[in-house]
């Protein structure tokens, strides 16, 4: 045991989890690699959990950081505040929520926290629609909301949270039917539930299940969601906390799929925007946003740091295409693992979009989750030189890969080919 792990164990928590056998130090990085702290270099596919968007040490965004930080670091929202409004105009208009207003926070917990505040306050409702194998933060009232039990340590709640068919296509009661079947199935179930409850405040849905194991419904299920929530009032919180940004190529946001009858009245952003700093928010329709009748502020949230680099780093992902990067790129990964998977008897699946890839492993010959080789692919990866994520639903056991979306052709082939090695080496 290294010196900092030993250290580590003495102040922190049993539950604070760290990935590896022999802990990871990260000490640096550049563009799509990292190191650590015995010098060894990593290709990284998993961006500090889909953070590091854009690349690491982007010198865009360290000079941001640098010359604000030699300005003023900090003020509260209590003081005009010209980056987080520049920022906040440019999230607003790329929302496409009409009318909107931008609230930042310092994470995607509190962003979904706030959410959740407007949209009960603005109902004059307690209960809220969540789908099943769902993750949205920490936090007590995300807890409480999160269909993953991995991740929901109590069952005490703030808030009446229900489930709902649809997050997951692949497994559960609908995985048989057809596309077009399965969203009536869901869409009927959701019909059904709303008939022996209450009015709920909203649905909070992600368009893909980042922590869940980046599993999504057919495309157009929230828009057949949309249509019955609409009828009874209820409003749509799209958790876009993992898909935003452009991560899963064919949309800016994941909502965009299923935009059939409109955009959400509520959308939570984080991670990426910040490409490693501390930024989360929520955008609202105003009449939503401004439904609130006592004070709120935020002390770090929209510092004005952050914002410089969130500024920074959303010029750059525009200008450089990073979302047709993500489409391009992502596609080519995502074949040439399909192909890899084809051949290994663990994968159950390969699924996807952009840089927004899970493999499902299963024990051979069986639909049975495999959490054990999830974990032995994970080591294999990190010893042949690549880092990648894990998650899933009642097991983990779902290979997360989320790349940097200035990922390469060449980076992505050559983490296949370390993929590739990892999983021959559970095959065995």
């Amino acid at each position: 045991m290294s010196s900092l792990h030993h250290r580590h164990l003495a102040v922190s928590p049993d539950w604070l989890a760290l990935y590896y056998k022999r802990p990871l130090e990260i000490t640096h990085g550049e563009g799509r690699h990292v190191w650590d702290a015995d010098g060894r270099r990593y290709l990284d596919f998993f961006g500090g959990i889909l953070t590091t968007m854009t690349a690491h040490a982007l010198p865009e965004v360290t000079k941001a950081v640098g010359e604000q930080a030699g300005r003023i670091i900090h003020s509260s929202t209590l003081y005009l505040n010209r980056p987080m409004v520049e920022l906040a105009e440019r999230v607003a208009t790329l929302s496409g929520i009409p009318d909107a207003r931008v609230f930042f926070t310092t994470s995607g917990t509190e962003a979904n926290d706030t959410a959740l505040l407007l949209a009960t306050t603005y109902r004059g409702s307690s209960q809220v629609l969540a789908m099943r194998n769902s993750y949205h933060g920490r936090s007590f009232s995300a807890v409480g909301i999160t269909g993953n039990n991995a991740w929901s340590p109590t069952s005490l709640s703030p808030l009446q949270t229900l489930y709902v068919h649809g997050g997951v296509r692949t497994r559960g009661p609908y995985e048989h039917l057809g596309d077009p079947e399965f969203i009536k199935a869901c869409v009927a179930d959701l019909e059904d539930l709303l008939g022996h409850t209450r009015a709920p405040a909203a649905l909070i849905a992600e368009p893909i299940q980042g922590v869940g194991g980046f599993t999504s419904p057919p495309d157009g299920l929230y828009a057949a969601f949309r249509r019955v929530l609409d009828r009874h009032g209820v409003l749509w919180i799209s958790d876009e906390v993992q898909t935003g940004w452009g991560r899963t190529g064919e949309h800016f946001w994941g909502w965009q799929a299923h935009g059939e009858n409109g955009p959400p009245d509520i959308l939570t952003f984080a991670k990426g925007i910040g490409n490693g700093m501390s930024i989360g928010g929520v955008v609202a329709r105003a009449e939503v946003m401004n439904c609130l009748d006592a004070n709120s502020i935020s002390t770090f949230g929209g510092s004005p740091v952050t914002m410089a680099a969130g500024l920074a780093n959303l010029s750059y992902l525009l200008e450089h295409d990073l979302q047709g990067n993500a489409r391009r790129v992502g596609g080519l990964l995502i074949e040439r693992l399909r192909a890899i998977g084809a051949g290994s008897r663990c994968v159950r699946e390969v699924r996807g979009r952009g840089l927004m890839i899970g493999i499902e492993l299963v024990r051979p010959g069986t639909d049975e989750a495999n959490p054990e080789a999830a974990a032995a692919v994970l080591e294999a990866a990190r010893e042949g030189g690549l880092l990648i994520g894990k998650g899933g639903g009642h097991n983990t056991s779902v290979l997360r890969i989320a790349p940097p979306l200035s990922l390469t052709i060449p980076e992505a082939e050559e983490g296949a080919e370390i993929l590739a090695g990892a999983l021959r080496s559970v095959d065995r």
